[in-house]
C-alpha cells in the first residue's frame, strides 16, 4: 500500500544528506546557554544548533520549543544528551558548570568545574576534531587554559568569551556618560574578565580624540571627575545584576554571539577575546587573558600589539599573577 509520503514525494537522489556547513553547538542548557542559543538563531548564523546538557528534560524542553519556532527561523535545532549530536560543529560555546557556593574558595570552584569540564571537552573533540572551541564559563580565563590543555587542540582555535563584554559595559557607561552612542566610544578592558580587569585609559577615544589627552588625570585617584568608577562600575556589574535578577544572561548571550560572527564570517574583526598570552607583556607563565584578537574562520589569527602605558602593563602583569596562582594548583589538567 503506498503511504501518502510516498504519493507526495518522488526522490531524485537517495545519497546522504549534505552535512551542516555552519554549525554551532552550545554546552549547557542554562541561562546563559539558551541566550547565546536564541540571539545566534536571531542573527541567522549557523544551518544546525545543536545543544548538549546533562538534564534530560531541561534539555528536550528547551530544544521543543525552539523547534515549535521552526517558521520563524532559518535554522535546524537539535539536542541530545549523547556528544554525538554535535558532529561536524564548526563552533562549540561552552557554557555548562557548577555556580560559586557561599563560603567557597575560587580554586574549589575552579576544580569542581575541571572535573566536569574532563567529561565535556574529550567529547566534544572527539565529534568534532575540527572545531573552535569558545570558553562562556566562569571563571572564565581559567577554564579556557582547561580547555587548552584537556583538548589538544592548538591555542588558536581555544578561545575564552573574556573581556568582550566588560570592554561593551565599558564603552556603554562612558557613552552614558558623554551622552553619545556607544558604538562611537572606542576603550578596551583587558585582562582577567574579573576584578584584576585593566581599563585601557591611554586609548580611549570618542572620533579618534584620546579621552587622557583631554583629561591627564582620566581614570586615577587624581581625576575630579572620577572616571575611575567608570570601570568599578563595569566590575560590579555582574554583581549588581545577580543580586536583582539571580543571574546574568542577556548581555553575555548577545556577546557570545558577536564573536561567532566574527568566526563564522570570517570578518577578521579585533575583539578582546582570553588566549594564550605567555611570552607578550612580560607575562612569562602560561596563562590565558583578554588581549585584542583578530578572529576569524580559523580561530584567532593575530593578537594586536597594543600600546600600553607602564602601569596598564604593570596592572596587566598583576592580573596575570592571580590567574595563575589559582591556575598552578589545579588537579588533573
Amino acid at each position: 500500500m503506498t503511504s501518502m509520503l510516498q504519493k507526495l514525494i518522488l526522490p531524485i537522489f537517495s545519497g546522504p544528506p549534505e552535512p551542516p556547513r555552519n554549525k554551532v553547538t552550545v554546552v549547557g542548557v542554562g541561562q546563559v546557554g539558551m541566550a547565546c542559543a536564541v540571539s545566534i538563531l536571531l542573527k541567522e548564523l549557523a544551518d544546525e544548533l545543536a545543544l548538549v546538557d546533562v538534564m534530560e528534560d531541561k534539555l528536550k524542553g528547551e530544544m521543543m520549543d525552539l523547534q515549535h519556532g521552526s517558521l520563524f527561523l532559518k535554522t535546524k535545532v537539535v539536542a541530545d544528551k549523547d556528544y554525538s549530536v554535535t558532529a561536524n560543529s564548526h563552533i562549540v560555546l561552552v557554557t555548562a558548570g557548577v555556580r560559586q557556593q557561599e563560603g567557597e574558595s575560587r580554586l574549589k570552584l575552579v576544580q569542581r568545574n575541571v572535573n566536569i569540564f574532563k567529561h565535556i571537552i574529550p567529547q566534544i573533540v572527539k565529534h568534532s576534531p575540527d572545531c573552535i572551541v569558545v570558553v562562556v564559563s566562569n571563571p572564565v580565563d581559567i577554564l579556557t587554559y582547561v580547555t587548552w590543555k584537556l583538548s589538544g587542540l592548538p591555542k588558536h582555535r581555544v578561545i575564552g568569551s573574556g573581556t568582550n563584554l566588560d570592554s561593551a559595559r565599558f564603552r556603554f557607561l562612558v557613552a552614558e556618560k558623554l551622552g553619545i552612542n556607544a558604538s562611537s566610544v572606542h576603550g578596551w578592558i583587558l585582562g582577567e574578565h574579573g576584578d584584576t580587569s585593566v581599563p585601557v585609559w591611554s586609548g580611549a577615544n570618542v572620533a579618534g580624540v584620546s579621552l587622557q589627552t583631554l583629561n591627564p588625570d582620566i581614570g586615577s585617584d587624581k581625576d575630579k571627575e572620577n572616571w575611575k568608577e567608570t570601570h568599578k562600575m563595569v566590575v560590579d556589574s555582574a554583581y549588581e545584576v545577580i543580586k536583582l535578577k539571580g543571574f546574568t544572561n542577556w548581555a553575555i548571550g548577545l556577546s557570545v554571539a558577536d564573536l561567532t560572527e566574527t568566526i563564522i564570517r570570517n570578518m577578521n574583526k579585533v575583539h578582546p577575546v582570553s588566549t594564550m598570552v605567555k611570552g607578550m607583556h612580560g607575562i612569562n607563565n602560561e596563562v590565558y587573558l583578554s588581549l585584542p584578537c583578530v578572529l576569524n574562520g580559523g580561530g584567532v589569527s593575530s593578537v594586536i600589539n597594543m600600546t600600553l602605558t607602564g602601569g596598564e602593563v604593570a596592572q596587566l602583569q598583576a592580573s596575570a599573577n592571580t590567574l595563575w596562582n589559582i591556575q598552578k594548583d589545579l588537579q588533573d589538567v
